[in-house]
């Protein structure tokens, strides 16, 4: 690691410099590895990269420049490949921008300047709109100036499918060893709503800039899974337990008369609920209040698969707002009297939301519940009713602890209930992407209707490393058919699938949908005859549908 980082100052600048970090950080599973070559980044590249650097590893990526049909032909024309061959690449890749930066020729000119990445970035967002072939000049021109690692993170920029394995803490923690400034501080100003292409560096992480942009959020404090016994947190009596809801956590924030909704993937959201509009004139003026949107009817909330129903449309209809009515749960307060009060023990912060939250008679917003208990036990008999809350568990919160930064253990724990599982067989594998994609590691599963299979679910996680080579090699020698990337193979391998609900679904031909399956274990003890049947699923659809 050590000789890959002395790169670093080994002349590299722009768009090389950022290419050297991608794979750094792609090569390494050590978090204090990544962190220092994002030091070492930050320490080295031009301030308007780390600005873009910043907002590409916090979601900010811009938009998809050009189809990949389009990439696909301008390829095909350098290096006069028939398509099919391009095709059979890419399904033995498994990604488009790793395919054409294999199979592009090696260039005579890499030697040139070598362009900072916002020059390629904010490129794109001018180009977004020309005309095609402006578009094919400015990318053919810079595939023919780069060398093969910088193309295939242009072409990840330009598809507008970058991503990679790196936390927004650890980015923080890389510039807080940069700056004169604490790590808290930091995630607090590079969060909001920014733009890269007319924010300098020196402005992002400005004091000035936080106290100026009204709608800035605080990073949100997560809860890690609890995986003892609750009796060794303590005594009962110093915690606080609350359903823990599954909807989109948020910040609701109202400053200078106006009102914001943040997703805790930093999206601004608030056109897409018109049922907070009115929350604007009833809310008063500088508070920040950390909740849950959930759809919720008569103040109970509703299944996450009708809150699906309202995200990602631009436009609501009547029948939405009445079969979806959203609204906010509220559980903790970050800000009071325009005042920073995340410093306040909890037990005061849920104080001053009560008062400001209980006079509100309005259905778009609610407190979210205490769970009053007087025992562990009793408590664990209470989180075994979460289902029929619709809740995914509990959560367990220290009264005196202050709203902290990231995920920290110690003080907020999420206490789920134990997920729902089936037994099914593997029938279909596809190859996966990153460093999986030479491996066959996304599957889809069957269960029995009478004699025949029928697909319910697909899933990619839940095994180890070398489970997923063992699988891949019987997915080499046990292959029936091939449909593009998909391999039908013999249904042999018997998984248990774990997954958190589950849910009638017209666009299945199984009928059911799952929330987050994924592969609990390989169940080699088991035969295909052996599995579960649609009628089982349709069993625990009655108990535990939503």
């Amino acid at each position: 690691m050590d000789d890959v980082r002395a790169s670093f100052h080994s002349g590299k600048n722009g768009l090389g410099l950022f290419a050297q970090l991608v794979s750094e950080l792609s090569s390494s599973t050590k978090t204090n590895d990544k962190l220092q070559s994002l030091v070492d980044y930050f320490a080295t590249a031009p301030d308007e990269d780390k600005v873009w650097v910043i907002a590409i590893f916090s979601g900010r990526r811009p938009r998809r420049a050009v189809s990949f049909s389009l990439l696909r032909e301008w390829c095909a024309e350098i290096t006069q490949y028939p398509h099919w061959l391009l095709d059979e690449c890419y399904h033995t890749v498994g990604d488009l921008a790793e395919t054409l930066a294999l199979l592009l020729p090696e260039t005579k000119q890499q030697n040139q300047i070598n362009k900072n990445l916002s020059h390629y970035l904010e490129t794109f967002i001018s180009i977004e709109k020309q005309d095609v072939s402006v578009r094919k000049k400015f990318i053919i021109d810079s595939w023919n100036q780069m060398n093969r690692d910088e193309r295939f993170v242009f072409n990840k920029l330009i598809t507008g499918a970058f991503r990679i394995g790196v936390s927004q803490k650890t980015i923080v923690n890389a510039l807080s060893k940069i700056v004169d400034l604490s790590s808290s501080i930091i995630a607090h100003r590079i969060s909001g709503n920014w733009d890269p292409v007319t924010t300098s560096f020196e402005d992002l992480l400005s004091e000035s800039a936080s106290v100026t942009d009204f709608s800035k959020p605080y990073p949100f404090y997560l809860a890690y899974a609890l995986e003892e016994e609750p009796e060794n947190l303590g005594e009962p009596n110093e915690w606080q337990a609350e359903w823990k809801w599954d909807g989109i956590r948020g910040q609701m924030i109202k400053r200078n008369n106006e009102l914001f909704v943040w997703s805790r993937g930093e999206e601004l959201m608030p056109d897409k609920f018109p049922e907070y509009f009115i929350l604007k004139d009833l809310l008063p003026e500088g508070v920040v209040i950390d909740g849950e949107i959930i759809p919720a009817v008569g103040r109970k909330p509703l299944p996450f698969s009708i809150l699906q129903t309202r995200i990602g449309r631009k436009n609501i209809s009547r029948k939405q707002l009445q079969d979806a009515p959203i609204c906010f749960f509220a559980y903790d307060l970050l800000e009071y009297n325009s005042e920073d009060i995340r410093g306040f023990p909890l037990h005061e912060r849920r104080k001053k939301l009560e008062e400001i939250i209980l006079p509100i008679k309005n259905n778009s917003i609610q407190i979210s519940e205490i769970i009053n208990f007087n025992s562990w036990s009793e408590l664990a008999a209470l989180r075994k009713t979460s289902r029929e809350m619709n809740s995914e568990g509990i959560m367990l919160k220290r009264k005196n602890s202050d709203y902290k930064v990231g995920r920290k253990r110690g003080d907020w724990w999420k206490w789920k209930i134990d997920p729902l599982t089936i037994d099914c067989v593997m029938i279909y594998a596809q190859k996966g992407s990153g460093r999986r994609s030479n491996l066959y590691t996304d599957y889809t599963f069957a269960v029995k209707d009478g004699d025949k299979l029928i697909a319910f679910t697909k899933a990619y996680s839940g095994l180890t490393d070398k489970e997923f080579a063992e699988i891949d090699n019987f997915v080499k020698r046990n292959s029936i058919e091939k449909f593009g990337p998909v391999r039908t193979v013999k249904p042999e391998l018997v998984f248990e699938i774990a997954f958190e609900g589950i849910a009638a679904s017209n666009r299945h031909k199984s009928g059911v949908a799952l929330r987050f399956p994924r592969m609990s274990r390989w169940r080699k003890d088991k035969t295909v005859d052996e599995i579960n049947t649609i009628e089982d699923l349709k069993t625990m659809l009655e108990m535990y549908g939503k």
